[in-house]
C-alpha cells in the first residue's frame, strides 16, 4: 500500500502541469524554428527559464519533465512506423521513449535529493552537474538530446563551459536568493568563436533538393522514374560548369554496386564533374548504408559510421532484437557500421563524409573536420519536427568544431551551415 501512494503521489494536476511547463520552455525554440521563428532573445530568455525552474524542481516534476520533453522533443521517433503499416505502434513508441527518458531523470533526482538531507546545495550542485554532462547519456545509443541545444540561436555560447556558467549562476541565485548572481551569465556570451572557419565557399559546388515519398521511392514500378531525375540533376550541374555535385541519402533505392549499367553512366559523367551520393552498398553478404563518390573516373564507398537505434541497428539484446526485427522489419538484418569516419578530397577541399542521423552524432566531428558533406532522406519521419530538430543539431555542431557543412535533403530543405549560420540554397 506504501508504494502505491509513494506511486500516485508522481500523478497530481501540480506535478504534472509542472513538469509540462517546464518540457514546454524546453521545447519553445525548436518549435518557433519549425514555424520559421528564429528570435535570440527570446531563445535566451527560454533557455534559462528552462533550467532556474528545473533546477529548483523536485523528483516528480523532474519525472514528468523527461516526459514531456521526450514527447515534445522526440515524438518523430516512431512516425516511421507508419511507412512499415504499424501506425497503430505510434503511441506505444512515444510512451515507450517518453517513459524511458522520464525514469532516467526521476532517478538523477531521487540522488539529488538524497543529498539534499546532507546539504541544500548539494542538490542544486548535482542537478547542475547532471544537466551540464546529460549529453554524454545516450539511452539506447540514442545520442540527440543535448540540454544546452536550447541556446544554439541564442545570446549564450553551446561550449561546456557556458553552459556551466549558465547552471553556476542561476544555482547560485537559487541558494542564495539573490538575482545578482545572474550577472555571471553574461561571461557565457559567445564573444569569439576558437574554432571559427573563415574559409569562402565554393561557388562550384551543385547542392540538390528531392521531394519523394519513401513509399513511392521503393515501388519498382516508380524506379526508372527517380533515377531519371538522378540524371537530369547532374546533367544540370555539368551544364552549369559545377565541379561537384551533391544528391541524398538513398536517392538510389537499390544496392547501387550491383547495377554496372548505373555505375557505368555514373562514373562516365564523373569525368565532367564529381558526385556524391547515397545508396545502398552490398559488401559481401554485408549491407551497408553508404555514399558514393564517382570522381574522374573512378569510385569509392563511404559507409556509416553512426546507425540509427532500432531503423538500422537494434540496441536490444540479440533475443529481443531478433523479435522486433521479425515484427517490424520482416526479419531484415541490421545494417554494419564502418569503424572510422570518412574523409575524401575534392578540388583541392577535404571532406568529411556523413549519412543523415550521424551528422548530428560527436564521433563525426573527431579531428574538427573543416568541411562535412552530409546526405539525408528525411521521407521516413515526414510529416514532424525531425529536420528542424537535425538543423538545429547541425548549427550546434557547426559552431562547436567550425565545420562547415553541405547537406543535401530528400523530403526537407537543404542548405549550407558555416559557423552555426544557415544558407539557403537556391
Amino acid at each position: 500500500m506504501s508504494n502505491i501512494i509513494k506511486i500516485s503521489a508522481y500523478f497530481t494536476t501540480k506535478n504534472i502541469t509542472r513538469g509540462f511547463f517546464i518540457a514546454l520552455l524546453s521545447a519553445s525554440s525548436l518549435y518557433l524554428d519549425w514555424f520559421g521563428v528564429v528570435n535570440y532573445f527570446l531563445n535566451t530568455l527560454l533557455g534559462l527559464l528552462t533550467f532556474y525552474y528545473l533546477l529548483q524542481a523536485d523528483k516528480k516534476v523532474w519525472f514528468w519533465f523527461g516526459f514531456f520533453m521526450a514527447t515534445l522533443w522526440f515524438w518523430w521517433l516512431s512516425v516511421s512506423f507508419k511507412n512499415y503499416g504499424f501506425a497503430w505502434a505510434i503511441p506505444i513508441g512515444i510512451l515507450f521513449s517518453s517513459t524511458i527518458f522520464g525514469l532516467i531523470f526521476t532517478f538523477f533526482g531521487t540522488i539529488s535529493e538524497y543529498l539534499a538531507s546532507y546539504h541544500k546545495s548539494l542538490n542544486l550542485l548535482f542537478k547542475a552537474l547532471i544537466l551540464l554532462i546529460f549529453s554524454t547519456i545516450h539511452p539506447f545509443g540514442f545520442d540527440w538530446y543535448k540540454p544546452e541545444l536550447v541556446f544554439t540561436n541564442s545570446y549564450i555560447g553551446i561550449e561546456k563551459w557556458q553552459f556551466a556558467l549558465v547552471l553556476l549562476s542561476l544555482a547560485l541565485s537559487i541558494y542564495k536568493k539573490q538575482f545578482l548572481f545572474l550577472l555571471l551569465i553574461l561571461g557565457a556570451y559567445p564573444y569569439a568563436s576558437h574554432f571559427k572557419n573563415t574559409e569562402k565557399l565554393s561557388p562550384n559546388i551543385a547542392l540538390s533538393n528531392f521531394h519523394i515519398n519513401v513509399v513511392d521511392k521503393w515501388k519498382p514500378e516508380r524506379q526508372q522514374k527517380h533515377i531519371g531525375m538522378v540524371f537530369n540533376t547532374i546533367d544540370q550541374a555539368i551544364a552549369k560548369k559545377k565541379s561537384l555535385v551533391i544528391l541524398p541519402e538513398s536517392i538510389f533505392a537499390l544496392f547501387l554496386n550491383q547495377q554496372p549499367n548505373l555505375m557505368e553512366a555514373l562514373l562516365k559523367r564523373s569525368h565532367q564533374i564529381t558526385i556524391v551520393l547515397g545508396a545502398l552498398y552490398l559488401d559481401g553478404e554485408v549491407p551497408r548504408n553508404s555514399s558514393y563518390i564517382f570522381k574522374k573516373g573512378n569510385y569509392t564507398v563511404a559507409n556509416k559510421v553512426v546507425l540509427v537505434p532500432f531503423g538500422e541497428v537494434n540496441p536490444l539484446p540479440d533475443f529481443m532484437g531478433k523479435i522486433i526485427n521479425d515484427l517490424f522489419f520482416d526479419g531484415a538484418p541490421d545494417y554494419v557500421a564502418a569503424k572510422t569516419p570518412t574523409d575524401y578530397e575534392v578540388n583541392g577541399k577535404t571532406f568529411r563524409n556523413a549519412i543523415c542521423y550521424e551528422a548530428c552524432s560527436e564521433p563525426l566531428y573527431e579531428g574538427k573536420p573543416k568541411n562535412m558533406i552530409v546526405i539525408s532522406n528525411n521521407g521516413w519521419v515526414i510529416p514532424s519536427i525531425e529536420p528542424t530538430q537535425q538543423k538545429i543539431l547541425l548549427q550546434y555542431y557547426s559552431k562547436k568544431y567550425g565545420t562547415t557543412i553541405y547537406h543535401s535533403a530528400n523530403m526537407s530543405a537543404s542548405y549550407i551551415v558555416q559557423n552555426g549560420k544557415i544558407i539557403n540554397v537556391e
